[in-house]
């Protein structure tokens, strides 16, 4: 029944409704101009002493109400913001400048839309989160693009080399965070009973070893920073018993990371959520289909104010968990939203289902990096609420020119 359930919610789209009548709305992918960011001069940096620790939640970050106060970033500010840092896995470390090109008057705003369901955050009920564990799905799209990071976060495939994740996965704001200078990426697979004997002599288990005890360290600091805040779960039928096959990961080393400058403290006075996103780069493609990055749609373009995810939470552990919910408030680079998640989502690519323009074909694409759970400051108290960042045109040119390495294909989006 569960299995059932899953795929009428992955393959008929969400119905809008209105004082119960269905009304048909323009839910499609429209291809927009985006800024150019262009690199301008790269310089090389000290290289990172990798000591931070792990940062799962934030506080006095500045959320949608505090957006609402905040003039309009300027060209030399986004120019600053933009800039990014890159650290190669021989811990070497640059810095490049970048130029703003072809920016819209409104793809700078903080403009924000109001919704009648805002409230604060609840931690109640039950539970509504599913535990993916037939390999049916656990080894297709979409499911198959989810991704688990060694410190202990999850990500996605946005490329044949490249993985979408937050920030803060990997810096806390001032410096790399501990186990980031060997990070790797684990990629799903499904192993079978009697798999899994000695395979390539002693060498690769050493090196699944020291992975596995990265992001046991990881999720234990990460465990004891989140105080219990999790959702207080009531048994369901949704978490699925595992079959026969078992997921595993397939391991591959990091071969550099970007992070916008943005993301440091000190560029924007505190760490800002605005630019919690990071792209890893694999020292190896992979064969997995991806998911292509998309312009985050407001509320309203969104069938049902729906989003998806799904991760590795680590209260479920060795199971990848997907979850759908609602969008509740927005400002031009935030979601607030009510997904059940635990520590070890936080990363995930956010995602929705979309008509392709002048075709009867729907497709998803990722719109947003789920941040996690984190205090923001509301008219000056301190509220706990589930973030998203969006992915903006502006965002969409950088992360596209990281995969790229160019703008010549980053013009749409």
């Amino acid at each position: 029944m569960g299995h059932i359930l899953l795929l009428l919610m992955l393959s008929i789209p969400i119905l809008c409704l209105t004082d119960g009548a269905e009304t048909e709305q323009d839910f499609t992918w429209h291809l927009k101009k985006v800024p150019q960011i262009v690199s301008e001069r790269t310089f090389s940096l000290d290289s990172p002493k990798f000591e931070a620790k792990a940062k799962l939640e934030l506080s006095n970050v500045c959320g949608i109400e505090c957006q609402r106060r905040l003039p309009v970033p300027s060209l030399s500010d986004l120019k600053e913001f933009l800039s990014y840092e890159t650290v190669f896995e021989n811990g070497t470390r640059t810095l490049t400048h970048v130029n703003v090109l072809g920016l819209a008057v409104d793809a700078a705003k903080n403009a924000t839309t109001r919704t009648s369901s805002r409230r604060k955050r609840q931690i109640y009920g039950t539970d509504s989160r599913f535990s993916i564990s037939d390999k049916r799905f656990m080894t297709n799209f979409p499911f198959s693009t989810a991704v688990k990071i060694s410190t202990g976060c999850s990500g996605i495939l946005i490329s044949p080399k490249h993985v979408l994740t937050a920030a803060h996965c990997i810096h806390n704001g001032k410096d790399y965070i501990k186990g980031s200078k060997k990070l790797r990426v684990g990629l799903l697979k499904m192993r079978s009973r009697g798999e899994g004997k000695k395979r390539r002599g002693a060498q690769r288990g050493k090196r699944d070893v020291s992975v596995a005890r990265d992001h046991s360290e990881h999720t234990s600091e990460l465990k004891q920073r989140s105080k219990g805040r999790g959702r207080k779960q009531k048994a369901t039928g949704r978490s699925q018993k595992t079959s026969d096959s078992k997921p595993s990961f397939q391991w591959t080393r990091v071969k550099s990371t970007q992070i916008p400058k943005g993301w440091f403290e000190g560029v924007t006075g505190d760490v800002s959520l605005d630019y919690d996103y990071a792209v890893l780069e694999l020292k190896r493609p992979h064969k997995k289909k991806y998911m292509e990055l998309g312009i985050s749609p407001t509320i309203r373009k969104m069938p049902g104010s729906m989003i998806h995810f799904s991760g590795f939470d680590d209260d479920r552990s060795g199971q990848l968990v997907y979850r759908f919910c609602s969008v509740s408030d927005e400002s031009s680079d935030l979601f607030y939203q009510y997904c059940d998640a635990e520590p070890g989502s936080i990363g995930s690519g956010v995602y929705l289902r979309l008509k392709e323009p002048n075709k009867k074909k729907w497709k998803r694409k990722i719109i947003a990096i789920y941040s996690g759970h984190q205090w923001m400051d509301v008219n000056g108290v301190q509220q706990d609420y589930n973030v998203a960042v969006r992915i903006t045109p502006l965002k969409y040119a950088q992360i596209c020119f990281w995969i790229h390495g160019n703008d010549e294909n980053c013009t749409q989006g």
